[in-house]
């Protein structure tokens, strides 16, 4: 699937779309007045299952506004002999702004997930990624059946002779081979939240408000800050619970604050259930 924005006529369309496969979007949505156009993506197969491969690349160009979403969860069954991946490729012109917001990952008994993703920015764009990574359901009820997730995103930005890695973030979860369950690794909870923020405002004050903020749900969460590179640096708060829900209303309190504070928009009321 590949989806290129643009500006045109004070807001953000579609210069580019298209899709062979299963992944594809449906019609925009503006959800305010701000010019920001919503797209969401579908499976329409439902799931993903071993040996499937997909390939996303999103452009936004200098100025435009993308929220890119999903329809609903992103299900890994079982993969027996093999793995389900998605290689995701985004780059960001001047000025740019995508929020990446799909709904949970959750993966099934037997299952092995493999998501890279690339994003290469411009350092006055802003980039704001949020997932959360769940056990399905398994028969005897255990939480850790799966077989592996691996996920690893790349972040570049743009500077005067080429392009410097600004984050190299890497989860790696085998519960066959390690105790997941035990201290450094999942410390007795079951989900995984994770938000990624590039922009030049992020600073040490934005870490510490954050950290304040999740303090008042039930869950588990770490800040940390990356270098700056070329007037712009990282964010990456990690986030362990027992509760989807739970992981889903501490992470959208955090965007929200950055939506209110950096554009004058709402929180996000995708409203898709």
């Amino acid at each position: 699937m590949e989806l290129g924005v643009s500006v045109r006529g004070g807001r953000s369309v579609a210069s580019r779309q298209f899709h062979e496969g299963a992944l594809r979007v449906l019609r925009p949505h503006y959800l305010d007045g701000s010019g920001q156009v919503c797209y969401v993506m579908v499976n329409p197969g439902g799931a993903y299952l071993g040996a499937d491969l997909f390939v996303i690349d999103v452009q936004v160009e200098a100025g435009a506004d993308l929220l890119l979403t999903t329809q609903s969860a992103t299900k890994v069954y079982r993969t027996p002999g093999s793995f389900a991946e998605q290689r995701m490729n985004i780059i960001l012109g001047e000025g740019a702004r995508l929020e990446l917001m799909p709904d949970q990952l959750i993966a099934y008994r037997e299952a092995s997930y493999r998501q890279n993703s690339r994003i290469s920015l411009h350092p006055a764009s802003s980039l704001v990624m949020a997932e959360v990574i769940t056990p399905g359901w398994s028969p005897d009820g255990a939480t850790f059946k799966y077989e592996e997730l691996r996920l690893r995103n790349e972040i570049w930005v743009e500077t005067g002779d080429g392009f410097r890695l600004l984050a190299l973030d890497n989860v790696l979860i085998l519960p066959p081979v390690n105790d997941v369950t035990g201290m450094g690794f999942m410390e007795g909870f079951s989900h995984l939240g994770s938000l990624v923020v590039v922009d030049p405002r992020v600073n040490q004050g934005l870490a510490d408000e954050l950290d304040q903020i999740v303090r008042d749900f039930d869950a588990y969460t770490g800040v940390s800050l990356t270098a700056t590179v070329a007037g712009t640096a990282g964010l990456v708060l990690r986030s362990l619970s027992n509760s989807t829900e739970e992981l889903n209303n501490l992470l959208g309190a955090c965007t929200g604050v950055l939506r209110e504070r950096w554009y004058g928009q709402a929180p996000l009321n995708l409203r898709k259930y």
